[in-house]
């Protein structure tokens, strides 16, 4: 079964229609509760000044000195709201109107206002006679519905017309996100293109701005990996393709009886080149490493023990150890919202181009003057100014390494990768500051 998607025009307009109903209850109860103590005031109101009118009257007829109208006698048949009796000192009714019952209206004669079972009564006394006027309690009970019934009764026309109003207002406000809707869903691989920032409203336009830098970012990500592809095949190519060169080669001088020195030194070049390829695969995974997002840690690290984990790996290595020099400033901690692994390539990266590229007979220095940098200075001749500003782009070397091979061209790119997601900066100076020559890759962490 298909489940219905959630439409924000349907709910909407349920929501504001059922909170205008609500309003309009609400406010016709208020009104209710308001118009049942204004009836209750006008209508006791009533009662006390037509008994105040009549007590003279019925005293008189009474006597014989007047003839009120509504008294005992011949009468229509319609209803009255008000009646009256008129009762001696003993509870005895005397006198009353044609629709006046003729039981007493109470069974005490009690001045002001009383209730019986079916009406509300005024009672005032003049001499040893009491007046008593009376007025259905159904009559006002009529009053007050006739009057709820005129304040609910145009809900039934109002609520199928809000809801139209309602939803043509909502479709019409929802109209800019059905258009944003058709501008991203023309996007494609084949089209990235910004979509206009132009007329659109307020609160949508912060969302265009944001859809745009993500449209940016992925183009500039899909530029990125055709680069990388192109380029990572192009460089991947040269060294199978020597490796191979060197084995066919290999292989035919054993056929012609190339001598055992022979044999050996084409097999160190193989080796070499299958070294060097192993070199560029290992960066190529550092970079997807890099690029899937390995840098930022939800908590605060130690870095300093993986710094030194990784010196002591490369120095390990054959020819490296007497080229290493690592100083520590006094207090320094090194602590930093940073993946361990991914501070681990940072840094191999940096000490391994250093090696690289620095002069073999002077140390690489890895100093940590701070709690939040790193840096890592070679000597070497100054590299260029416009080789510098381009060194972080993928494959773009700074020269020469010292064994006369090429670098990958991948490790500080690498290295600007990682940190970028992590808020921290890489700065390369050349030459190092205070000297005429010399290299320097200083890492700065971001404050936590």
């Amino acid at each position: 079964m298909t489940v219905r998607p959630a439409s924000i025009s349907r709910r909407l307009t349920l929501l504001l229609t059922g909170g205008v109903v609500l309003l309009w209850l609400l406010g016709a109860a208020f009104s209710v509760l308001v118009m049942h103590e204004e009836i209750d005031e006008v209508f006791d109101s009533a009662l006390e000044e037509t008994a105040q009118w009549l007590l003279p009257l019925a005293t008189g007829a009474l006597e014989g000195k007047a003839t009120p109208p509504g008294l005992l006698g011949e009468q229509d048949d319609d209803d009255e709201y008000l009646t009256f009796q008129l009762r001696g000192r003993d509870g005895a009714v005397l006198l009353r109107s044609h629709d006046a019952p003729e039981a007493p209206y109470t069974g005490s004669l009690v001045l002001g206002f009383s209730e019986s079972r079916h009406h509300r009564v005024y009672t005032i006394a003049s001499g040893s006679y009491f007046l008593q006027v009376a007025e259905p309690l159904g009559h006002r009970q009529e009053a007050l519905m006739e009057s709820a019934g005129a304040l609910l009764l145009p809900l039934a026309g109002l609520v199928p017309i809000s809801i139209l109003l309602i939803l043509w207002s909502v479709r019409g406000g929802l109209a800019p996100m059905r258009r944003l809707q058709g501008a991203i869903g023309a996007r494609d691989g084949g089209n990235l293109q910004p979509i206009a920032e132009t007329d659109w409203p307020e609160e949508i336009g912060g969302t265009v701005q944001a859809v745009n830098r993500l449209l940016l970012r992925l183009r500039s990500a899909l530029e990125a990996e055709r680069v990388f592809a192109a380029t990572s095949a192009h460089e991947l190519r040269t060294p199978v393709a020597t490796a191979l060169a060197q084995t066919q080669r290999l292989l035919a001088e054993l056929e012609a009886g190339l001598t055992p020195d022979q044999a050996q030194t084409r097999g160190r070049r193989i080796e070499a080149t299958l070294h060097r390829l192993g070199a560029l695969v290992e960066k190529l995974l550092h970079l997807s490493r890099a690029e899937a997002g390995i840098g930022l840690s939800e908590t605060e690290n130690d870095l300093l023990p993986v710094l030194r984990l990784v010196i002591e790996e490369l120095a390990a290595q054959p020819g490296t150890a007497r080229r290493l020099s690592l100083a520590i400033a006094d207090g320094a901690s090194l602590r930093a919202r940073m993946d361990i692994d991914a501070f681990s390539i940072v840094v191999r990266n940096l000490i391994e181009n250093a090696l690289a590229y620095g002069d073999p007979d002077t140390p690489v220095e890895i100093v940590v003057p701070d709690d939040r940098s790193v840096r890592v200075l070679n000597a070497c001749p100054p590299v260029p100014p416009e080789i510098l500003a381009r060194l972080t782009q993928r494959f773009v070397r700074g020269g020469q390494i010292r064994n006369g091979t090429d670098g990958s061209g991948l490790g500080l790119a690498i290295v600007e990768t990682i940190l970028q997601q992590t808020g921290g900066t890489l700065e390369l100076f050349s030459p190092v500051p205070g000297q005429s020559d010399g290299f320097e890759a200083r890492v700065t962490f971001s404050a936590i």
